[in-house]
């Protein structure tokens, strides 16, 4: 039986990973509900609970980042200077989510987190007809894509990390990486090319994965033997979803991740409501 739970854990680690490495989410969003109906089932892995789901998440969260960074970093669409700024809201954030998740109850934020998640779809659907939010005092950036087409961006440094605690504390509490708002934050407040975005925001759900991560060790919110399952299949998913990532125009990857965020805010609501 045990060789069924973990060819089945390995294909959600798989299918995570890939999808997470590919819009820059992380993939927490599948793992989490993904564990808890596992647990549900299979009697051998009956202990977790939602806060072990969160933490183990997390962990394989960051061993997805850390596959997906390395082939990020080959093709050079990380901004590490930015995502280093956007870590000092992040990391902090991740630590106080990850403290506070054993006092949290999930229900109603999952359908508040689920419906600001499809405000921020209908935001990007205009995308091109908003006016850029204007800051004085702001960081500017440049980035190159393959086709040698020149792309610049720039963001108000206080904002970011504010905006990025908030980011941070809900990736903590519920283990799934943060990704499914920083990557808005970029594309919509601060106007990042896509394919920068998904990379650096890879980068920085790893750095704070690992604050929260640690924290979600010490309280023993973590299911090993989940995690020795899972982490397999997401260490090669967040390889093929870089790779795949990279033979993309910066259009169809807004697609699939404007896509991706509406699958995931009606899940989260539907989860929320126990309509799944």
């Amino acid at each position: 039986m045990l060789w069924v739970v973990g060819l089945i854990l390995f294909t959600i680690g798989l299918f995570a990973g890939t999808l997470g490495s590919l819009v820059g989410i992380g993939g927490g969003i599948i793992i989490v509900p993904a564990l808890l109906y596992i647990a549900s089932v299979f009697s051998g892995l009956s202990s977790i609970s939602p806060q072990i789901a969160a933490g183990t998440s997390l962990l394989v969260v960051m061993l997805t980042a850390v596959s997906s960074i390395i082939a990020f970093h080959k093709q050079k669409r990380i901004d590490y200077r930015s995502g280093l700024l956007f870590f000092i809201g992040a990391g902090p954030g991740a630590f106080f989510g990850a403290f506070f998740s054993k006092y949290f109850s999930a229900d109603g934020f999952m359908v508040g987190f689920g419906l600001f998640l499809l405000f921020l779809f209908s935001l990007m659907m205009f995308q091109g007809k908003l006016k850029p939010i204007k800051f004085s005092n702001v960081v500017e950036r440049t980035y190159i894509d393959t086709s040698g087409e020149e792309h610049s961006y720039r963001f108000h440094v206080v904002t970011a990390i504010c905006i990025s605690f908030f980011i941070g504390i809900i990736s903590s509490l519920f283990g799934i990486g943060g990704g499914a708002m920083l990557v808005p934050m970029m594309l919509l407040v601060f106007q990042f090319p896509p394919l920068v975005a998904t990379a650096t925001s890879m980068f920085v759900i790893f750095l704070s994965s690992v604050t929260g991560s640690v924290t979600h060790v010490f309280q023993g919110h973590i299911s090993w033997l989940a995690l020795v399952l899972i982490a397999p299949g997401s260490w090669i998913g967040g390889r093929l979803g870089a790779f795949l990532s990279n033979k993309m125009s910066n259009r169809i990857l807004l697609i699939i991740f404007r896509t991706t965020l509406v699958i995931v805010a009606i899940k989260m609501i539907l989860d929320g409501l126990h309509l799944m």
